[in-house]
């Protein structure tokens, strides 16, 4: 029996994440990820991925340290990006350094050592590269900071509050990982091959480039843009719905009920409620949205997906819509260097069978 794009097939096992889409859980390690976002750090959560369990003081203390001695850019991909054209895109951008950055030191087998180096390393590569773009001056990466208040220090050269630290902090934990998406099974079909950490990573970026993917929060935003530029937010709604056009932000493939990622950066936005237009805007959307998605589509149970309030805090927090994937990004590299090292714990090559539907062809003997 084919299944078109393999979905619902079983490729492998994992101990990294769990998805059950009917009770709108996502479990990280064992850890419902709602709570990890309540308790913990960027830090922390990115540990526990990579090294199945939370840290200990000692041990998030020590690597707090390690991840921020692997921040700065060598001066030869520094290079790099200064001599790449300034209308390539900021994916393809991260494509071509992180390729480059494929030493020597990154053979098989993957280490944590390399996962660290590539997180660390992939915030200063997009606040480089925006700065070159943008003809201001690059803001060096500071030791003293977390690692989400180092990305929005690096990108505004001031720093952030707490409020804005906390929404992105918070969105970059859901993001960090989230089962075998496309991305993540293109980096594990790499490194099913034995093949090294950076062409896996290196696969995945060219799979999260896809709009498919990686681009939805944009689309969000326009959605958001063209309901703000009226009181009525029900009429145009309604007529998107009439017209049998997608409410981008709503429903998802795998998520049954709410989307437990959106539902925990909505919590982050109502600590907000009132001072921010933008935010008060996407609440109110939402309402009206899922209250019309019920009218309009019964039994359906669409909701809010993660890119719905992902789009929200990008806006709030004055991110440029061109970082949204590539944030999304330095997110979920940690959940692809976590499946590669699991990959390559118990390795088997990644070989699946094709139907051939072509047609055979008898050559004529002369």
């Amino acid at each position: 029996m084919i299944q078109p794009g393999l979905k619902g097939v079983i490729a492998t096992e994992t101990s990294i994440s769990h998805i059950d889409g009917e009770k709108g859980l996502l479990i990280y390690r064992g850890y419902e990820v709602n709570e990890l976002t309540e308790h913990f750090s960027f830090e922390e959560v990115a540990y526990l991925l990579w090294y199945g369990e939370l840290p200990s003081e000692t041990e998030l203390t020590s690597f707090k340290e390690e991840l921020k001695k692997q921040r700065n850019l060598s001066s030869y991909l520094k290079k790099i990006v200064d001599y790449l054209p300034k209308d390539i895109d900021m994916m393809s951008v991260l494509r071509t350094v992180i390729s480059a950055e494929g030493t020597l030191q990154y053979g098989w087998k993957p280490t944590i050592t390399q996962s660290i180096k590539l997180t660390s390393m992939i915030p200063t590569v997009i606040a480089y590269r925006k700065h070159s773009v943008d003809q201001t001056a690059f803001i060096e990466p500071r030791l003293d900071l977390g690692h989400v208040e180092n990305y929005l220090y690096m990108l505004n050269g001031e720093l952030p509050t707490t409020a804005q630290t906390n929404a992105l902090e918070t969105y970059m934990i859901l993001t960090m990982e989230h089962g075998m998406n496309a991305s993540t099974f293109s980096a594990r079909v790499t490194a099913s091959t034995e093949s090294d950490m950076i062409s896996a990573v290196t696969s995945a970026i060219g799979t999260m480039k896809g709009p498919l993917h990686g681009g939805a929060p944009s689309e969000v935003i326009h959605f958001l843009d063209e309901v703000s530029c009226t009181s009525n937010v029900e009429k145009i709604i309604r007529k998107k719905l009439s017209n049998g056009e997608k409410l981008m932000g709503f429903g998802h493939r795998v998520y049954k009920t709410h989307d437990p990622r959106a539902v925990s950066l909505k919590n982050t936005l109502l600590k907000q409620v009132g001072e921010d237009e933008w935010l008060d805007l996407a609440l109110h959307v939402e309402i009206t949205a899922i209250k019309l998605l019920e009218e309009f589509k019964p039994g359906r149970a669409l909701y809010t997906n993660v890119e719905f309030y992902s789009a929200a805090i990008m806006k709030a927090i004055n991110m440029d819509p061109c970082l949204f994937t590539p944030t999304f990004t330095a997110s979920r590299l940690v959940g692809w260097t976590a499946h590669v090292l699991e990959q390559a714990q118990n390795n088997t090559i990644y070989r699946p069978q094709s139907k051939y539907v072509g047609k055979l062809v008898k050559l004529n003997k002369r």
